[in-house]
């Protein structure tokens, strides 16, 4: 992707070991984790109060809890580049025990997944959900091209069930190979 767009720039918010951080290859990165890895041991709250930078791409794995997810996006939009892209880790629960606040299971995901279906119901931002990993979801600041018709109390009591119906609708699913044309043409 850093290489397909010609990216020089990126930022990851929650790098916990640097299992992903130390990976990636940019002239200029920055990660951020109030515990472990990263470059500033912070929270993403006290970064984004700081940061007078913009970055190409954003990866966001923080604290997957979506009031914070949801300050970390709109955060992550302000410091985005105009060609840049915002990618929000842990979009696809398997069980409903994965999403549940606060973790109750090893294998946690949070309820990310009500960040990318609240973002579906703008008609400035566009978003899809890989289907790799425990879902990706993929932010661009543009018109969306599939907005999901959802009322304000609807979004504000999504429950796991509603999920579980309705997560092809809910997410924009994508494969690996069908994002990879996106990026292409996009």
């Amino acid at each position: 992707l850093i290489l397909e767009k010609k990216y020089s720039s990126y930022l990851e918010i929650g790098c916990d070991t640097n299992s992903n951080f130390s990976n990636i290859l940019i002239p200029k990165k920055i990660g951020v984790d109030p515990n472990l890895g990263g470059t500033h041991k912070m929270t993403s709250d006290e970064f984004f109060k700081i940061n007078k930078e913009n970055f190409d791409l954003i990866f966001i794995d923080g604290l997957h809890i979506t009031d914070q997810v949801n300050r970390d996006i709109e955060n992550s939009l302000r410091c985005l580049n105009p060609r840049g892209l915002i990618l929000l880790h842990d979009c696809l629960p398997k069980k409903i025990w994965s999403q549940i606040v606060p973790c109750i299971y090893s294998k946690w995901n949070g309820d990310v997944w009500k960040s990318l279906v609240k973002l579906r119901t703008k008609v400035d931002i566009n978003t899809y959900t890989i289907i790799a990993d425990h879902g990706i979801g993929v932010i661009f600041r543009e018109k969306n091209k599939n907005i999901l018709n959802l009322s304000s109390s609807k979004l504000n009591n999504l429950k796991f069930k509603d999920y579980y119906k309705n997560h092809n609708e809910y997410m924009n699913l994508l494969s690996v190979e069908k994002f990879f044309e996106l990026i292409k043409s996009h």
